[in-house]
């Protein structure tokens, strides 16, 4: 019985000279569906891949959780509560730093940055540059810039800048700021506005410019996690001996991620109604072949096929373009999302243009991740809908009266 059903359906998809615009129609259902599903699972996998990104490179190097001083005298280390720290099953790394912000001057050149005085197992557990340290080794007070700070204040490895950082006072009067001279050695590019904004000095020469003699600024904490942060250092905060600020990653960065989740959520929306609208034309199709096949309905009812036979023909029929459509939509979805790069590359090649800029993200290309997730929830998506969009039509084919067709 099955097979007969789709032998009968199969033989009402072949179009015939009189439905030549029902085969149009659904043809253009198909092709909706496929457009919709290949978008649908690019986006998403773009949408993976800047979450991956944001995972695997900026939050490796911003701090995830941060207990910093209120004035200038700075944190005293309490080496009990810095142990209790590190054996946390949450937390990965814990660094002792000095941290502040400040204003580089070249020439006429002014730019504001944020100083980190770091130390050997620092730079080791952020960036890849194992000559990083070495370089801020070779001068005592030495420094490494992000490159869009060497690009603004005109300035290269070698050159000599002067830093200003403000002095602050009990009784908030002003005061001269401290100035010293630092050499550039180096250069670091991590994308976006980082590079902009980040210094990179050693740690006793920042605690000496900023007179924090045996205490730092900052105790920053690296979590296996990033996402238990907002709990952890709140949970670390409350119960630290000192009155001292504390922040996380999600208060200084935590749009990014937020941006990215309403982007999925907007863009699964709108693609999820693209495809609804193609499975429209299945609706309009399968209404106008019901019409056109009514004298075969009516036969085949006359000869034993019940109304769910008839039923089941129509949804068979229906669900063969919204198949079709998942199917090519989801292999050009997939070769999309493999090769996204080098797709954008050959247009940059071919039209000279740039379609990203890592000035504005922290990702130099626009970032790929496929998951096999996302393309089985897309495709059954688009089944859904498919189905959905038969029965109608399959009931108004089930209620035809052979009698009154084959009048």
């Amino acid at each position: 019985m099955h097979s007969y059903i789709y032998e009968i359906s199969k033989r009402f998809r072949q179009s015939k000279q009189q439905d030549s615009y029902i085969s149009f129609v659904s043809k253009s259902s198909t092709a909706g569906i496929t457009l919709g599903c290949a978008i649908l699972i690019l986006l998403l996998s773009v949408m993976n891949g800047f979450e991956h990104e944001l995972r695997t490179k900026l939050l490796k190097v911003v701090p995830h959780a941060e207990i910093f001083a209120i004035n200038s005298e700075g944190l005293k280390i309490n080496k009990s509560y810095i142990a209790g720290i590190e054996n946390d099953a949450r937390v990965e790394h814990v660094f002792l730093l000095n941290k502040a912000t400040g204003l580089l001057q070249a020439g006429k050149n002014m730019k504001a940055v944020s100083l980190v005085g770091v130390d050997e197992s620092y730079i080791n557990y952020k960036f890849s540059d194992k000559a990083l340290y070495s370089k801020l080794q070779m001068h005592e007070n030495a420094i490494v810039l992000g490159t869009k700070i060497l690009s603004e204040l005109e300035v290269s490895v070698g050159d000599k800048i002067q830093i200003l950082l403000p002095a602050s006072t009990q009784d908030l009067s002003f005061q001269a700021p401290k100035t010293a001279w630092l050499q550039v050695v180096g250069s670091i590019s991590l994308g976006g506005e980082l590079d902009k904004q980040l210094g990179l000095v050693n740690k006793a020469m920042l605690a000496n410019l900023l007179d924090l003699q045996n205490n730092v600024s900052h105790i920053e904490i690296m979590l296996k996690d990033p996402f238990e942060a907002y709990s952890l250092v709140r949970e670390y905060g409350y119960n630290f001996d000192q009155a001292a600020y504390m922040s996380d990653w999600t208060r200084t960065n935590g749009h990014l991620y937020q941006d990215i989740q309403l982007i999925r959520t907007v863009v699964y929306i709108v693609l999820a109604l693209v495809i609804a609208v193609a499975s429209f034309n299945i609706v309009s199709s399968l209404v106008m072949s019901v019409k056109e096949r009514s004298k075969e309905i009516a036969i085949l009812k006359t000869i034993g096929s019940s109304n769910q036979d008839i039923a089941n023909i129509f949804v068979l029929k229906g669900l063969y373009h919204g198949v079709k459509g998942a199917l090519w939509g989801s292999v050009i979805g997939v070769l999309l999302a493999l090769f996204l790069a080098d797709i954008i590359q050959a247009i940059e090649f071919i039209f000279n243009t740039k379609l990203f800029s890592s000035d504005i993200y922290f990702t130099r290309v626009i970032p790929s991740k496929l998951n096999v997730i996302d393309v089985a929830f897309t495709v059954g998506l688009v089944l859904f809908i498919s189905i959905c969009s038969t029965l109608y039509p399959a009931m108004k084919a089930a209620g035809i009266k052979p009698a009154a067709n084959l009048h």
